[in-house]
């Protein structure tokens, strides 16, 4: 009879479950993001869009941000990879498809918009994303190529 097979089969067995496991053992602390921080990040204030990191790289799984659009402005056309995108609309009306106060709207990966603010006061949504940073991939247009990095403000 041969034991170390069904050791190594064992303990295979186990280190994959680890990652699940480790969690419950060691719990991690919950980590916040003051608005003042939110705020600190500002510093653009010229700039139409306002991107705030709200959690960033704190979950391989998933990021946070905030997006200021001050009034008559609006995003180049792009996507975002392989991440999938909520939209929480916190204030305003704004966005290709309209999204009011209270809104969600949800982007698949790969999927090309445009975020619109048309009227005449700032549109604040809160963005979650699939992965620890987001991935923003601007194009020449609807069904343009990628857009080269210096040609988007």
């Amino acid at each position: 009879m041969c034991v170390v097979p069904t050791v190594i089969g064992v303990m295979s067995g186990f280190f994959s479950l680890l990652p699940d496991l480790l969690p419950m053992i060691l719990p991690s602390e919950v980590q916040i993001t003051k608005a003042s921080d939110l705020e600190a990040q500002r510093g653009g204030k010229d700039a139409p869009m306002i991107r705030q990191g709200a959690v960033i790289g704190k979950s391989d799984r998933m990021c946070a941000t905030v997006l200021i659009a001050k009034p008559r402005c609006s995003s180049a056309v792009h996507h975002h990879g392989e991440q999938e995108t909520i939209i929480y609309a916190a204030s305003g009306k704004g966005m290709r498809h309209e999204l009011s106060p209270g809104d969600f709207a949800f982007i698949p990966p790969w999927t090309e918009h445009q975020e619109i603010n048309d009227t005449d006061e700032n549109v604040v949504w809160i963005l979650i994303r699939s992965g620890p940073e987001p991935v923003v991939v601007y194009l020449t247009g609807w069904g343009g190529d990628e857009a080269k990095a210096d040609s988007i403000d």
